[in-house]
């Protein structure tokens, strides 16, 4: 038998699985004050939904196989294609814009490396329905929304935002044509990470001159002069895309994130399908992958689920996350498990314990007791080790029939309580 789970795989033990629970109960509550529903998927779907969005090439980076019924199907990489098929299936009952969310464990046969798995749990908040801007600035708020309730601050985490219509508009102003956009896009997303010669080399090999990649490099870092950049904005003609990113960057200001947010043309997110404003969410430091990522996808759903409709939507992973929080201390320490852990004297037995767990627990408290008989000084051991927020002990030589001493996790000392009277108050 292996001594491990498979590589890029996590066992949850109970602290592993108690910081787990803590990021989606993050996740939860910002979603439910956003007004998003949940929802979910089958972790097996049809090989061909992936490779409709992507491509066949997707399918090295999949765990695909045939089933016994002779079909192609893959564990789920994304949840966006399921999210799209669902939507499809009945659009024409819901009530728009759908808000919906959901945090699937996700799979892919992929290098394993820092803040990256082969699963992962995932973050998906998907607004369906509204083509308006204001859609894209809440649901960038409820991104950073999410850093807020795990106090996470905008000197720990920036919002870089884009718009890949504009981003285009610009682009074809300074001379990129269609077919070298690709090329001028990838360019862009490799400038933090690759050196500006081979990323000159990979243009020139599109086709793309020298006085143009310099332009496109010169247009990347252009947003931090608003007025040379509006220069450049009038210049390639994109005014009425400049006028949308603004009401947006407008929106953050109303709802009270501006300030995590930096406008920066370098972010056009790898997957093709997305069609306005992106965003990814990083650390300040710069010391990890992206936490979060996403924008507006309007053409997707038709292309997977035949069905027409506008939609955006973002994915937050809880590796780079748990990172984060892990980095800056924001981790919580697992908390005491058990509220009550009841140990008896000489005078008792097991059955006595097991009489006053029932009580407690028929009242909603968890309650933990030595299960067999046991000496009061390893049951005592064993509350300490529980870190139970309660110990109540009865069935000593010292105390009186119906007597029993009470001691707090954070409190030095005990006392005497009657004890039905302490079981009908806790």
């Amino acid at each position: 038998m292996s001594p491990g789970a498979l590589p890029g795989f996590r066992d949850f033990y109970p602290t592993e699985l108690a910081e787990r629970s803590y990021i989606f109960r993050g996740w939860r509550d910002v979603a439910r004050r956003y007004g998003f529903v949940e929802y979910d998927g089958p972790p097996l779907e049809p090989l061909d939904l992936y490779t409709k969005k992507s491509g066949a090439e997707i399918v090295d980076q999949l765990y695909n196989f045939r089933d016994k019924g002779d079909r192609e199907i893959a564990l789920r990489p994304e949840m966006t294609p399921t999210l799209a098929r669902m939507v499809a299936a009945r659009a024409n009952s819901m009530r728009k814009p759908v808000r919906w969310f959901s945090i699937p464990q996700l799979f892919r046969y992929e290098r394993q490396q820092r803040g990256r798995l082969r699963e992962h749990f995932q973050l998906n908040m998907d607004i369906i329905g509204e083509a308006d801007v204001s859609a894209d600035a809440e649901l960038l708020a409820a991104a950073i929304d999410v850093m807020s309730v795990f106090e996470l601050s905008s000197e720990d985490v920036v919002a870089r935002v884009s718009d890949r219509r504009l981003l285009n508009a610009l682009l074809r102003g300074i001379g990129i044509t269609e077919p070298q956009m690709a090329a001028a896009y990838a360019a862009l997303d490799k400038l933090d990470r690759d050196p500006r010669e081979v990323l000159e080399h990979r243009l020139a090999a599109a086709g793309v001159g020298a006085s143009v990649s310099a332009q496109l490099f010169e247009l990347a870092g252009a947003t931090a002069d608003e007025a040379a950049f509006t220069h450049i904005v009038d210049a390639a003609g994109a005014t009425a895309e400049w006028d949308d990113l603004r009401r947006y960057l407008d929106h953050t200001e109303s709802l009270g994130v501006r300030e995590w947010v930096k406008l920066d043309l370098s972010i056009v997110r790898g997957l093709a399908y997305y069609t306005g404003i992106v965003f990814e969410l990083f650390d300040a430091k710069g010391e990890l992958r992206a936490i979060c990522g996403g924008g507006r996808y309007d053409t997707l759903l038709e292309s997977l689920g035949g069905v027409s409709l506008p939609a955006l939507g973002f994915g937050m992973g809880d590796v780079v996350l748990g990172e984060l929080l892990k980095s800056r201390g924001r981790m919580p320490v697992a908390e005491a498990m058990v509220d009550v852990w009841v140990a008896y004297g000489d005078a008792g037995s097991v059955e006595d314990a097991m009489r006053v767990a029932a009580r407690l627990r028929a009242r909603g408290r968890s309650v933990e007791y030595a299960l067999g008989n046991q000496k009061l000084a390893r049951q005592l051991k064993a509350a300490h080790t529980a870190r139970a927020r309660e110990t109540v002990v009865i069935a000593t030589p010292e105390l009186s029939a119906g007597e029993a001493m009470v001691r707090k996790l954070d409190e030095k000392g005990e006392r005497k309580v009657q004890l039905e009277a302490w079981l009908e108050e806790t």
